[in-house]
Order: C-alpha cells, then sequence, then structure tokens
C-alpha cells in the first residue's frame, strides 16, 4: 500500500513536486515558492503546455532544479469549486503521473485539510494493483513508489480527515483482491478463510458449510452448488459497533459469492468465460464493507451475510425443469440454470431476516446481464421496497462516486416468473431481465425495507478509472460505508 503522510510545507530536494492547481493564478505557498525556484521556468512551461488548470489537464517540467526529477501540475478546476469526489479523481491521476518516482511531495497547502486528505485518499485508491502472479515483469516497468508526503495547511486537521478513509481504504483494497483472485485459488473454502482475517478487526465471523446449510433446508443454495467438487459455504459477519445504551436492529448487508460461474447445464459461451471470476463480486463488496466499517469503529451495528458456492456443469450438476425448495419453503422451478445467483441470495436473505431481525436489506450482486445492456458500465441497478432507503442508498452512491440508478418493479413484471408447477420460476425471459430478476429477489423479503444493487456493470472495470486501475473496481464498499455512516450512526 502507498505510504501516505502529511508534512508542513516545504520544497523538497528529491524526487517528484506535485502541484494541483486551479485554473487562473498560481495560488500562494508551495506553488508560487515553486515558481520562484525555478526562476519563472514552471509558469513559461505550463503556457507551452496549454496548461490551464482544467479538470483532467497534467504537464510535467522535468529537472526543473537540481535533484528534483520533475515538478507534475494537475489541473483541478475553478478556483473554490473542488469538491471530495473531483479531489479525489484529481489524486487518483497524480498516482500514475509519479509513479516511477520512489517519494513525490504533493504541494495541498493552498487547500482546505479536508480535502487534502481527499487528494492522498484518491492517490492511494488508484495506486492498488494486483501483482502476486506476475514472476517476469521487468523491475523498470514496475511501480516505484513508495511513499506520497502531502503538505497541509493544518497537518492535526488533514490526519484526522484521513483516518478514516485509510481504514476505508483498507476495505477497497481487500475487495479488490478477492474479486482479482483466479477461481483455482478463491473457491468457496477459501473465501471463506480469508473472511476469518476480519476477527482481528473486531468483526465476529460464522462459516457454515455443506453440512450445516442441508440441516438447515437451503436447498436453493445448495442446488447451485450440487454440480461442482468444491462445497458451498454461508459465511455471517457481525459488527456490534453501536453503543449499548442504544437499541439499534442492525442494516443487513447480503452478498452473492458465486466464485465462478460457467452456467452450469445451461452453460455460457466460452469466450470472455474467463470473466465470470468475480461473479462473487457482491460477496467481496460486502466483506471490503464489513472491514472497512471496523477498521474505522463505525458506531452501528451491521451484519454482513455471504453466500459462496461455485456453479459447474458436471454428472450431479442441478438441471433445467427442476423443483428446488429454498429456506423459506417457497418453491422454484429452475427453468435457466445461470441465473443461479438469486437462489443463493433467496435462501440467505430469508435466514438473515429470520435470524437477526435487520431494520433494512441491501444486497449486492452481479445478477445480470441485462443490467449491462440497460444502463452500461457507468451506474448499477436499483432496485428496491422501500422509496425512503433507495433515496438513501443513490444518495450514498453520488456522495462518493458509485452512481446508481433506479430501476421499476411492479405487478406486471412479477407475473413473468409465475410457473406452472411451483411457487415461481427463476427466470422471466428476455425482457427486462434485471427487473425479473429483482421481482424474483422481493419474493423473499417479507416486505421488510429492501434494495438491491445489480452491479454487473461496475464490479470490473475494462479501463483505468479515475481511482482505479483497469480490473476490479470494489464497487459498493464505499457506498455502503457511508450508508451506514448515514443511516444508523447519524440516524
Amino acid at each position: 500500500m502507498l505510504d501516505i503522510a502529511f508534512v508542513k510545507p516545504a520544497l523538497p530536494r528529491s524526487g517528484a513536486l506535485v502541484l494541483p492547481l486551479p485554473e487562473g493564478e498560481l495560488p500562494a505557498g508551495l506553488a508560487r515558492a515553486a515558481e520562484e525556484a525555478t526562476g519563472g521556468l514552471l509558469s513559461r512551461a505550463l503556457d507551452a503546455a496549454g496548461f490551464k488548470g482544467r479538470k483532467g489537464q497534467s504537464a510535467t517540467l522535468w529537472a526543473p532544479v537540481p535533484g528534483l526529477a520533475r515538478i507534475v501540475a494537475v489541473g483541478i478546476g475553478k478556483p473554490g469549486e473542488l469538491t471530495p469526489e473531483a479531489a479525489e479523481a484529481a489524486g487518483g491521476a497524480i498516482a500514475p503521473l509519479v509513479a516511477s518516482e520512489r517519494e513525490a511531495l504533493l504541494a495541498a497547502d493552498a487547500l482546505p485539510p479536508a480535502l487534502a486528505a481527499h487528494l492522498g485518499f484518491g492517490a492511494m485508491l488508484r495506486s492498488w494493483r494486483f501483482d502476486r502472479y506476475r514472476t517476469t515483469e521487468k523491475e523498470e516497468d514496475k511501480p516505484k513508489l513508495e511513499r506520497l508526503a502531502i503538505a497541509a495547511s493544518s497537518v492535526p486537521e488533514a490526519k484526522s480527515a484521513f483516518a478514516p478513509m485509510r481504514a476505508i481504504a483498507d476495505g477497497v483494497f481487500l475487495t479488490r483482491e478477492l474479486v482479482s483472485e483466479p477461481p483455482n485459488v478463491l473457491d468457496p473454502a477459501e473465501f471463506a478463510e480469508r473472511c476469518k482475517g476480519l476477527e482481528k478487526l473486531g468483526v465476529e465471523v460464522e462459516i457454515m458449510g455443506p453440512k450445516e446449510l442441508k440441516r438447515m433446508g437451503f436447498g436453493a443454495m445448495l442446488g447451485v452448488a450440487q454440480g461442482s467438487a468444491k462445497e458451498p459455504r454461508m459465511v455471517v459477519m457481525q459488527w456490534r459497533g453501536a453503543p449499548r445504551t442504544r437499541k439499534q436492529k442492525p442494516v443487513a448487508l447480503i452478498g452473492k459469492g458465486v466464485t465462478f460461474d460457467t452456467g452450469g447445464i445451461s452453460i455460457k459461451p466460452a469466450g470472455g468465460m474467463e470473466d465470470m471470476k468475480w461473479d462473487m463480486a457482491g460477496a467481496g463488496a460486502v466483506v471490503g464493507a464489513m472491514a472497512a466499517l471496523a477498521g474505522r469503529k463505525a458506531k452501528a451495528d451491521v451484519v454482513g451475510l455471504i453466500g459462496l458456492v461455485e456453479n459447474m456443469p458436471s454428472g450431479t450438476a442441478q438441471r433445467p425443469g427442476d423443483v428446488v425448495k429454498t429456506y423459506s419453503g417457497q418453491t422454484v422451478e429452475v427453468i435457466n440454470t445461470d441465473a443461479e445467483g438469486r437462489l443463493v441470495l433467496a435462501d440467505v436473505m430469508w435466514y438473515c431476516q429470520e435470524r437477526f431481525d435487520p431494520r433494512c436489506m441491501v444486497d449486492l450482486a452481479t445478477l445480470t446481464g441485462a443490467i449491462i445492456v440497460a444502463l452500461g458500465h457507468e451506474h448499477a441497478g436499483l432496485f428496491s421496497n422501500d422509496d425512503e432507503l433507495a433515496q438513501r442508498v443513490a444518495a450514498a452512491g453520488k456522495g462518493v462516486g458509485e452512481q446508481v440508478w433506479r430501476m421499476p418493479l411492479g405487478e406486471a413484471y412479477d407475473k413473468q416468473i409465475k410457473s406452472d408447477i411451483a411457487d415461481m420460476k427463476n427466470v422471466g425471459g428476455r425482457q427486462g431481465g434485471s427487473i425479473t430478476a429483482a421481482q424474483f429477489l422481493q419474493r423473499f423479503t417479507n416486505g421488510r425495507p429492501w434494495a438491491h444493487l445489480d452491479i454487473a456493470g461496475t464490479a470490473w472495470s475494462s479501463k483505468d478509472l479515475p481511482v482505479a486501475a483497469k480490473g476490479a473496481t470494489a464497487f459498493g464498499v464505499r457506498l455502503l460505508d457511508r450508508l451506514v455512516a448515514e443511516m444508523a450512526e447519524e440516524g
């Protein structure tokens, strides 16, 4: 992890100097000091490069003074209009620009300390990379940045603002690591074992294996798992952070954890099937959120539950046409074995309500390709039976840059999953596929406030994003952390 340190303003003598510059004149402080140290060369170089300070702009001045490798200017837009999200995006842009230096100084002394912290947070998030299995990468191709010092107008205030961000970053990185792991490494049993690492943060972790799940009657989840040699697991995580003097029902976070999804007997096309290692991204986000909440000592009671299975074709695999009995007692006719995530969630959601009586449930799942057709990769789909909860989820997502878009639910869609021989079927046809999937889940909510996030289009990125390199994004971790903060910690 990139080391972030907050320091008093002073020009560095080595490495790189990074200047977040607004449109217009150079701000007072280190930016003006750099201008003087270079004898006016900094302004002339920026003018020659066409740098105006607009968001997304950057320019580099090489070897400006003896000992200093470079000065990097990053545009932050109009003075006084820098938001936390924009500051994080600017910080994310900085990380690759100075990746070849061992250390760099970010001159944020002209900004409020809280925004200096957000700059560091963005740089930290963007600098993460998954290189566990690279053995022949050339040294010159590896990023070298180890320490980013941030010059702040108030070091204590910046440190205080950054402390919870560091804990959230730990949760984000845990999720990205889980989602990035190859499926031959991260099977349900290994995933569950890694959840035990949360115990050192004070999270209570309970793992249930196939015997317990069979005894309890998790027929839908076990049906998905029956074709694989890898046995399923359910992990229950509890964070008890609310003051004991304040009675509080927990917020429940529930994640789909299909560690690899072939589609089962309804097998997927071969092209791109390797991407199905991240069909457990919903579960990964729940684990990361629990780590973030515990790491920053959130004053809230939260439970996280994840269902972990592998969906494989074999002689024992579930067949299209099978009927399974869920933990709730309701029966499901399985029309398509590639619509397996909703079966896993159905059992886990009902169990969650029965055991914990939560104030609300939020589930995350890479549930449908249909949501990508509808929303692309810019928004996750939000479905909810409760307007207030939906508004809170959307606001939390907007506040951290994890955008969601609310989709409809309704009786007409619900009729599409009516079965001729069981209580329901697990698919409703191609039209409105993400909606009928959500309608299926709603049948396991008992009318309790519930929100479903279909993150199929946002869990993984095929390109670099402002605060995430190409690959696992950990979408949902920051949203859930903000949701808990605003709903359960602030009321």
